[in-house]
């Protein structure tokens, strides 16, 4: 892509979306150019407070504009597939909010079908191009805490019980492990890898989704990861790394770190600060602009392969539990 101002589209101006406009404020060749709402008042509020160009009343619309280079797909994961496949059949470039679909035969048939088009996309799994996981992953390299023995990893909220709500929703794609979960999972196997074993429990809620996880990855004769993810109840949501000399603790809250502390076995404890620039979000627009402007269809932090194999770790997940969504593609069509 020849050009130094990328041109962006909103997809569903909901919550998320807003939060992801105040992050292109800190992107200096990003611009808003357009929003699509299924409701044309909201549409058109969400650019009267941003100064977009473009609002419509339906994602078809937006799909079309030819003035945008890339949509950020802001909507359900329950919708994120059919929303992607808009996308691509308008030849759009992607990135798209978490989870990426509902599971991997949806996800397989989206990546195969931005390859045919030769576009790029990307999970928007913004937590993991922030500055400090880059630290993080220095520290683990190095082995500052020795042989890495066990992982403690986990976020969780309090959600009033509302059956139609999104996250008790099971036609939304409702859950905790979607919704939140996929945080300290992408985090684990963004550091580790695909497990070599997996171990879970949920608590099934009233509505069929999961409102508790427990899951236990183990790697090799090397750490176990225990990973836990809650709709009932506010958690500690930080990450802590235990090794053989010492422990990190990733801080609060995990999907947006505020720095780490490193304690290492008779040594001064040691704090790195996040240094975030903006409010996160820039920095996987800031990775989308460059790999449009490098021609790629791919990102090197969150490639296909790391899209799709955390998609399968839920999918086995899942099956451990017996749970299934109502729209839940397995034709992979």
């Amino acid at each position: 892509m020849n050009k130094k101002t990328i041109h962006w589209g909103i997809l569903g101006p909901g919550a998320i979306a807003y939060n992801f406009a105040e992050g292109l404020k800190y992107v200096k060749n990003a611009k808003l150019t357009a929003v699509g709402s299924r409701d044309i008042e909201r549409a058109k509020n969400f650019a009267l407070k941003y100064n977009i160009p473009f609002a419509f009343g339906s994602y078809e619309e937006l799909a079309r504009c030819e003035e945008v280079d890339v949509i950020y797909v802001a909507t359900p994961h329950g919708r994120h597939y059919e929303d992607m496949l808009l996308c691509l059949d308008n030849d759009k470039n992607i990135l798209c909010e978490k989870s990426f679909t509902l599971n991997a035969r949806q996800a397989t048939h989206v990546l195969d079908r931005a390859k045919q088009k030769n576009v790029f996309i990307m999970e928007a799994m913004w937590t993991l191009f922030m500055p400090v996981i880059f630290k993080l992953k220095e520290l683990l390299k190095d082995g500052v805490i020795g042989r890495l023995t066990f992982i403690n990893a986990d976020l969780g909220f309090h959600f009033p019980f509302d059956p139609e709500h999104r996250v008790y929703n099971p036609q939304l794609g409702g859950g905790a492990l979607l919704d939140i979960g996929v945080y300290p999972l992408s985090l684990c196997y963004h550091l580790f890898g695909v497990p070599d074993e997996i171990k879970a429990l949920a608590l099934i809620g009233k509505t069929g989704v999961d409102e508790q996880d427990g899951i236990l990855f183990k790697y090799g004769d090397g750490p176990l990861a225990h990973l836990y993810a809650s709709l009932r109840s506010q958690t500690p949501s930080e990450a802590l790394f235990i090794g053989t000399k010492g422990t990190i603790r990733l801080h609060a809250p995990l999907y947006r770190p505020a720095g780490i502390t490193v304690k290492v076995d008779g040594q001064k404890e040691l704090y790195f600060d996040a240094g975030l620039a903006g409010n996160g979000y820039n920095y996987e627009a800031e990775e989308v602009g460059r790999c449009l402007i490098a021609g790629k269809t791919e990102s090197g932090l969150i490639s296909h392969r790391h899209t799709l194999e955390v998609m399968e770790l839920m999918d086995t997940i899942r099956s451990q539990w017996g749970m299934r969504y109502p729209g839940e593609n397995y034709s992979g069509n």
